[in-house]
C-alpha cells in the first residue's frame, strides 16, 4: 500500500498557483512527477501525492523545481479566475479513476504528437541537408567548370599569341629571304658585266693558240681532251635490322622479366576493363571517373544516411579500380545498415585480403574489417564466427575497450546457446 503525502501547502492569483510539497529524505528526479491539465501525481515509492486539480492549467508552461527538501510548482490557469480549493471537491472512486485514466490517454496521445513533430523535425533536416550538400556539390561542380572555362581561355589566347608569333616570324623570314635574293641578283648582274669585258681577251688567246698549233708546237691545249667518264649507279638493296625482342630498354643482366611481365599483365588487365565500362562511363565527367572522387562522394552520402547511393558510388569506384581496401570497407558498412550481412561478410573479406601485407599503417582498417565482417556473423547467428574476428581485431589494438566488450557479450550469448543445447 503507498504512503500518502498529505502535507502540502498552497497558494493562488487569479492566474496561476503555487504549491509546496515538502519530500524531505527522500531522491526526487523529474521522472517521480507526471502532470496533465487537471491531473498531478508524484510518486516517490512507497510515497504518492496524487491531486485531481479544481480547474485545468496549462501544463506545458507550467513548472517544477526540485530543491532542500521540497517540491515548489508553479500552475499556471486556464482561464483567470480564484479557485475555491486545490482539489476537485466531492469525486468519488469511479470519477476519480476515469480522471486517471483519461490523464493518462491524453499524456500518450501527448507523447506521440510530440514524437511525430520529432519525427517530421528529423525528416525535415534531413531534406534540408541534403539539399544543402547538392547545393554545394552544384557550387563546386559550377566553380570547377568556370576554372576550366578560364584555363581554356587563357590557353586559346597563348595558342592565338604564338599562332601571331610564327606569322610574323615567317613573314620576317620571307623578307630576309626577298632581300637575299635581290642581293645574289646583283650579284649575278656584275658577274655578267665582267664576263662580257672579258670575251675579247678570251678570243685573242684561242687565234694565238691556232696559231702555235700549226707550227708543231706540243702542249696540254694541243692534245685532245677525253670525256670525263663518270661511274655507273650502285644497285638498289634491302638492309635488314634485327633488334632484341625486350619490352622495357633494361640491360639483360639488370632486368627482372617476372616482374616486368607482371607489370604488364596487370596494365593490360586495367586498360581492358577500362575499355569494358566506356560505354558506360562516356556520359560521365572527368571528376566523376576518379575512383577518389567517387569515394569522397560515398562518405558524404554515407553521413547523410543515403545507404543505397553511398553503395553505388562505391560500386562505380570498385569498377574503376578493384584494388583499393577502404572502397570495400566502406561498402561493407553500409551493407550492414542494409541488412545486406552476406555482402558485408564478403567485402570485409575482401579489404582484408587487399590489407597485405599486415603493417603499422593499415592497422586500423584491418580492425574495421575484422569488426565489420564479426558484427554481420553475429546478426545472422553465427556467434563463433563473429567471435574469431573480434578476437583478431583485439589481437591488432588490445586496448580497445569497446572491441573487448562486444566480445564478452559474444562469449555470453554462445555460453548460453550451448546451455540451451
Amino acid at each position: 500500500m503507498p504512503v500518502w503525502l498529505r502535507e502540502h501547502c498552497w497558494q493562488q492569483t487569479a492566474s496561476a498557483v503555487y504549491l509546496s510539497l515538502p519530500v524531505r529524505g527522500l531522491r526526487v528526479t523529474p521522472a517521480n512527477i507526471f502532470c496533465t491539465d487537471q491531473y498531478l501525481k508524484v510518486s516517490i515509492p512507497p510515497f504518492l501525492f496524487e491531486a485531481i486539480l479544481y480547474a485545468p492549467i496549462d501544463d506545458t508552461n507550467s513548472t517544477a523545481k526540485i530543491g532542500n527538501g521540497i517540491i515548489f510548482f508553479t500552475l499556471y490557469k486556464k482561464e483567470a479566475a480564484m479557485w475555491d480549493s486545490l482539489t476537485l471537491g466531492n469525486a468519488d472512486k469511479e470519477k476519480m479513476q476515469y480522471l486517471r485514466e483519461n490523464a493518462v490517454l491524453k499524456a500518450q496521445e501527448k507523447a506521440k504528437e510530440e514524437t511525430e513533430a520529432k519525427k517530421v523535425t528529423k525528416q525535415e533536416h534531413k531534406k534540408y541537408a541534403l539539399e544543402a550538400t547538392m547545393k554545394l556539390e552544384e557550387a563546386e561542380r559550377k566553380r570547377i567548370e568556370d576554372l576550366k572555362e578560364k584555363e581554356r581561355q587563357k590557353v586559346t589566347k597563348e595558342l592565338e599569341l604564338w599562332k601571331k608569333q610564327q606569322e610574323d616570324a615567317e613573314k620576317q623570314k620571307r623578307v630576309q629571304k626577298g632581300e637575299l635574293q635581290e642581293v645574289e641578283q646583283l650579284k649575278e648582274k656584275k658577274k655578267e658585266k665582267v664576263n662580257v669585258t672579258r670575251i675579247p681577251s678570251e678570243g685573242v688567246s684561242k687565234t694565238r693558240l691556232r696559231s702555235t698549233k700549226g707550227h708543231g708546237s706540243c702542249g696540254m691545249f694541243s692534245e685532245n681532251f677525253r670525256e670525263e667518264q663518270l661511274p655507273a649507279p650502285r644497285s638498289a638493296a634491302t638492309i635488314k635490322i634485327n633488334f632484341t625482342s625486350r619490352v622495357f630498354p633494361t640491360a639483360l643482366r639488370e632486368s627482372r622479366v617476372a616482374e616486368e611481365e607482371e607489370w604488364l599483365r596487370k596494365q593490360a588487365e586495367a586498360r581492358r576493363t577500362i575499355s569494358d565500362d566506356l560505354s558506360e562511363l562516356k556520359d560521365l565527367k572527368e571528376e566523376e571517373k576518379n575512383p577518389d572522387w567517387l569515394k569522397e562522394k560515398g562518405n558524404k552520402m554515407f553521413a547523410t544516411g543515403n545507404y543505397l547511393a553511398a553503395v553505388n558510388a562505391y560500386n562505380l569506384a570498385v569498377r574503376l579500380n578493384n584494388k583499393l581496401p577502404l572502397l570495400y570497407l566502406n561498402r561493407a558498412a553500409c551493407h550492414l545498415k542494409l541488412r545486406n550481412l552476406h555482402k558485408a561478410i564478403e567485402d570485409s573479406s575482401k579489404a582484408l585480403e587487399l590489407l597485405t601485407p599486415p603493417v603499422p599503417d593499415n592497422e586500423n582498417a584491418r580492425v574495421k574489417a575484422y569488426v565489420r565482417r564479426g558484427t554481420a556473423f553475429c546478426q545472422l547467428e553465427l556467434y563463433t564466427e563473429g567471435l574469431q574476428d573480434y578476437e583478431a581485431a583485439l589481437k591488432i589494438d588490445p586496448e580497445n575497450k569497446t572491441i573487448e566488450k562486444d566480445a564478452e557479450k559474444i562469449r555470453h550469448l554462445i555460453q548460453g546457446t550451448m546451455q540451451d543445447s
